[in-house]
Parts: structure tokens; sequence; C-alpha cells
């Protein structure tokens, strides 16, 4: 069964620290926001939107179609998929995951991941889409990670938050809520807490994913 949560892969920094564009990382046969993809295609999710910032003339030269996605969405391996560009990447990721939102219904919840965290096992994945509650954060042996599964009500509240503040910063935000309105599902994946960021990091995650 298809379920209506959004997925959102946030793909828009400079990727300074990896000395290349992360996304466009060679995994496998294949680029690593394509096996990002992939990996989404496996679960009963149907609709993606990628947030580019920085650099995304290098996506679209080296994966033509996201340049169509702009416009319409594409369909590819039975996921729709939408682009968005953040037209000030200074700005952050928070900016990026304004932009995008701005464009998704909004009766529709969203499971949001960076592109430099590998998506979990579809398995657990749809634990914490199945979940009910404002905020849904997977946690692996006491450590939180993503994606992060966010309700309608408060995602379209996000919309709201002055960039230019020093608040504007989705964990900022989520500590202003109760204790309550977040859920936090244990998960036997590492994945959630991977944190790709630099050439050393990338080459042992590919050791030990090989």
């Amino acid at each position: 069964m298809v379920n209506d949560t959004v997925f959102i892969l946030l793909a828009g920094g400079k990727s300074e620290r990896m000395g290349v564009d992360k996304g466009l990382l060679k995994y496998q046969q294949t680029f690593w926001i394509i096996e990002q993809l992939l990996r989404i295609s496996k679960t009963t999710i149907s609709e993606v939107f990628i947030g580019l910032g920085y650099n995304y003339q290098h996506y679209f030269k080296a994966i033509p179609w996201f340049k169509n996605a702009l416009l319409n969405p594409v369909n590819f391996n039975g996921l729709t998929i939408s682009v968005v560009l953040n037209k000030h990447p200074e700005l952050g990721s928070f900016a990026t995951l304004q932009s995008v939102l701005t464009g998704i219904k909004a009766s529709r919840n969203i499971l949001l991941n960076p592109i430099d965290i590998p998506i979990l096992n579809f398995k657990e994945l749809y634990k914490i889409v199945e979940t009910c509650n404002t905020i849904v954060i997977p946690s692996f042996k006491g450590k939180n990670g993503h994606p992060i599964k966010i309700n309608s009500t408060f995602w379209k509240q996000l919309l709201t938050v002055d960039l230019k503040n020093e608040d504007a910063r989705l964990d900022y935000q989520l500590k202003k809520l109760p204790a309550k309105d977040i859920s936090f599902i244990k998960v036997d994946d590492d994945s959630i807490i991977e944190n790709l960021n630099t050439r050393q990091e990338w080459i042992c995650f590919l050791k030990k994913n090989m």
C-alpha cells in the first residue's frame, strides 16, 4: 500500500569538507544521490522532493533529468520526483527546507533526510512512517538520527520562521516542542547516525558496505 508521506532529500550544501558534491560521489555503479533514491523506492513512499542549492549545475550536468524535474515531476523507479532550488543557499539547510516545503500539499506529512546520511533499511523506515506524533525520530543505541518524520501541522509553522533569525534551524525549532510531541523509535540500523562529511568518512563507509 502506498502511503501519503513525502520524502525530502536535502542536497544543497557546498560539500567543502568532502571536496566534491556529496550526492555525486560514486557508489557502486551509480551516484550516491541515485542510490539514496533507489533505497526510497523499496518502500511504500511514492513521492520525493530533492532540495538543491550550491552547485546545482553539477547535478544537472551529471543527472540531466534533475533539471527536467524542476518544471514537472519525473518518474524514476516508481517514484515521483520533484527538484527544488534554494535560491539563497548561503542561508543554510533550513532555507533549502523552506524552499521545498512551499511546494508540498499542506496535508502531507514529511520524512526529512540530509544527503550525507544513508537511508536506513525499509523495514525500520516503515516503523518511523507508521508512528503517529508531531515529530518521530529514530534512535540507535541512545543516539538520535535521521530521517525525521514531521507532521503537516508542525512543518507549516516552519515556513513562518524568519531565515535571518538565529533560531532558523530545525534542531532549535524541535527544542521548543513539549516532550509528549516527540516519539523516539529504536532501530538496529546504525545508518541513521552516519555523517558522511569528509573523504575519510566516505572511504570508511564504503569499506563497511561493499
